[in-house]
Order: C-alpha cells, then structure tokens, then sequence
C-alpha cells in the first residue's frame, strides 16, 4: 500500500472487493480506474499502484460468505469513520450502498438493485439487510446513484427516498475487452450468472428442451450448493444432462471468446438493476435474448429479443428464431454492435465524477 497522505477529502469504500470479480466488483474497478483526478484515498485490501490506499482487513468481502458481510456491516459501522476523520474526510464514496449509520460520515453510494425485497427465498439473509439497512444508508447520503431507471423506481417504492436524491448512471463494459471476434459460432446457447432462482433458469430449461438434440447449453457463473442442486435435478429430470454444461467460474481473460462462439446469450431474469452480461455479449456482436422487465429493455433497446420471462413457449420461439433465421441472427449483431456504443465506463465515470465533485 502506499503512504497515507495526511489529508483526502474523498474515501471511497473498496472493502466489498472480490477475488473473483463479478457484476458489483466489475463496476467498481472501472469507475475507481477513471476517478483518479479526484485524488481518492481507496479503503481496500488489494493493491493500487496508481493511489493512495488505506489497508483494511482482508476477510470482509462477500466469498467469505454470511461471516463475510458481517464482519465488513461491523468494519464499516465502527472503524471505517476511523480513516475518514484521520484523513480530514469530506466524502466517503461507496460503489455498493453501504456507510456507517448515524455519523457524520458524508456519503454517497450506489445502488444496482433491491431484488431481495422482490422475490423472497429461505436462505436469504439479503431481505432483512434490503428492507431496514439498505433504507438507512439511502436515506442518510447526499446522493444517490442508480445503474437504472427501474433500480432508481424500486428505491423510491421500497424505501421511499426523495426523487431528487437520485441520479441514474448507466454501467458500461471495457470495449478493448468485449469486442467481435469474428470467430466460428458453435452450437450451445449461453447464459452467464448466478443461480439463484430469479434468474429464471427453470423456464430457460423447459424452453430449451424443445430445441433439436444437436444444440447444447453452457451455463457460467459458480456454482451455489444452496440452488445449483435444485437446477441440476430440473434438467435430469427434462433428460438434459448431456446437453447442459456447467462452466462454474469463467475467468474475465476467457469471456469473450466464449460469448463470441455462443449462437445466443439467454438472459430472461424475471428482475435485474442492470444486466451486464446483456451488455457484454451485444458488444461481442453475440445476439441476445433478454427479459422485457425492469432494467433489460433500458439496456438492450431494440438490439435483442425482449420476451416475457414468465412464458417459456415466448423463450423457446426466440432461441428457435434465432437459430433458424439468419437474417435474424446477422441483424441482432449488428443492432448489438451498435447499441453498445452508446455505453462506455468513462461515460460512467465522468457522470460520477460530477457527483462527487459536488461535495468536495
């Protein structure tokens, strides 16, 4: 870690960061990359060469699982206004809606979603979290930003946040990174994230066993001993099993090759804030099959097919489409392609530098 200065109006709250970065990590690299003018003090416990870093502990990001959130919910509360008020703090700024609670600790955070409070599972503790953490956090900052018009409804619904605190900021993707490769298609479908069951892989399964036999599926993203078992009994029990392929984690240096080859991306989530693997696989020139629901159709345009999610006949006519009409296939590449230009992660930046600069 670098040198601590011996002051920095702005912190910004890295301490959610995982090994294996996924949608929140993702956005919260690209943004800090580009936010270097501002002269940030990072609170993390990873390396930045290139800032000034506060070290924090190590065992606080969401892989460390329950024990995890726990331990960064209690470093944030109790020693993150520590670092804040040693370094003459102005602005914490928190790529995750998370900051210390009745302090004087200005903040502003993002919030990518609140599904939680949508659709209610057993195992989740994210609902209590949602319901009366989340709607502290929001209510105390200065500012707020969304990734989407739906997250920003979903905040004043759920948690009724004043309109005026809230700016939408689209997310972005790395366009050196997720490009057309021009390589040969291969016959499986992709679908890319978890496997928690708003994600709608049940009626993805069911859609897809109506194809013909000589097209696969490959699902990316790690596996999760809570709803990946449940899956797995859904597709042996539609004779699917040696059709469905499970990739687990898909490293970042492998993703595009993989979008490149996949006939299609299905991503009919029955809610998402964003939706980057939407975005990712447009930009990879991959048509896409998405959700006409919440964020999906802000992101996608008129470059994907939008499907109601909640009918799988509607999935498996798009999948179907998409495989036996070329024409189909090369427009949504095109539209895709060109969609995705409207999106960039110093677009993004520069939207959350303003922000920020007003309370500094």
């Amino acid at each position: 870690m670098n040198s601590l200065k011996t002051s920095s109006p702005l912190l910004i709250n890295l301490s959610f960061l995982a090994a294996q970065p996924t949608g929140h990590s993702i956005y919260a690299k690209n943004v800090v990359a580009a936010l270097k003018s501002l002269a940030p003090t990072l609170l993390t416990a990873q390396p930045y060469p290139e800032f000034n870093c506060y070290s924090i502990p190590d065992n606080l990001a969401p892989e460390n699982g329950i024990k995890g959130h726990l331990n960064r919910l209690r470093w944030i509360q109790f020693e993150l206004p520590k670092p804040y008020h040693q370094l003459q703090g102005r602005l914490l700024f928190s790529p995750i809606p998370e900051a210390p609670l009745f302090t004087n600790v200005q903040h502003v955070v993002t919030l990518h979603d609140l599904i939680p409070l949508r659709f209610f599972s057993r195992f989740s503790a994210m609902r209590s979290y949602c319901r009366y953490y989340i709607p502290q956090v929001l209510n105390q900052a200065k500012q707020i930003l969304c990734d989407s018009e739906a997250t920003a409804k979903d905040a004043i619904d759920f948690c009724q946040v004043p309109a005026n605190k809230i700016t939408v900021v689209p997310l972005a993707y790395d366009a050196n990174h997720f490009r057309f490769l021009d390589l040969p298609t291969q016959n499986y479908f992709l679908y890319m994230g978890r496997h928690q069951p708003y994600k709608n892989l049940h009626r993805v399964m069911k859609a897809f066993a109506t194809l013909p036999s000589d097209y696969e599926f490959w699902i990316a993203g790690s596996i999760d001993k809570r709803y990946t078992p449940n899956l797995i009994a859904e597709i042996e029990h539609l004779q699917l099993s040696d059709r469905v392929k499970f990739l687990s984690y898909v490293s970042y240096a492998e993703l595009p090759e993989l979008i490149n080859r996949a006939v299609s991306l299905v991503f009919p989530s029955l809610w998402e804030g964003f939706g980057l693997p939407v975005l990712e696989a447009m930009a990879c020139g991959t048509p896409v099959i998405t959700s006409n629901l919440s964020s999906m159709p802000e992101v996608a345009g008129d470059a994907a097919l939008l499907v109601d999610p909640y009918d799988e006949t509607a999935i498996a006519d798009a999948m179907k489409a998409i495989v036996t009409e070329p024409q189909l296939h090369d427009q949504l590449r095109q539209k895709g392609l060109d969609r995705t230009s409207h999106f960039s992660w110093q677009k993004t930046a520069a939207q959350t530098a303003e922000i920020l600069k007003q309370y500094l």
